[in-house]
């Protein structure tokens, strides 16, 4: 499973216990027995640096919403067997801290 749908899937999940609220958009679903459905959905979540990314900051003395099992990668440099250095992508499962969008304000430049 990759982030994306391991974040979506515990989006949907928060939202159904009222810690998310939905965003009025709709996406169609099919479940594995071939039925469709009508999903909701939730407001976005990211963790702490992935809200830096998008420009934003986490208020500080904001707790995470939620803390789940999601995918990360590192890359390392190693030797191979003819002694040339080649980047190894490493993959493996750590917990992350989520925030959502009421927990995080714009950065803004300071212009002097």
């Amino acid at each position: 499973m990759t982030n994306a749908m391991i974040i979506l899937n515990e989006s949907v999940r928060l939202m159904e216990e009222g810690v998310l609220a939905g965003t009025g958009r709709f996406i169609t679903i099919q479940n594995e027995d071939g039925t469709k459905k009508e999903l909701e959905m939730p407001e976005q979540i990211h963790t702490f640096n992935g809200w830096k990314e998008r420009g934003y900051f986490v208020k500080k003395g904001e707790k995470a919403i939620a803390k789940f099992t999601i995918w990360k990668c590192k890359n390392k440099k190693e030797e191979n067997e003819e002694g040339e250095e080649v980047e190894k992508t490493n993959m493996f499962l750590k917990t992350a801290a989520f925030f959502k969008f009421s927990q995080v304000e714009r950065v803004v430049a300071n212009v002097t």
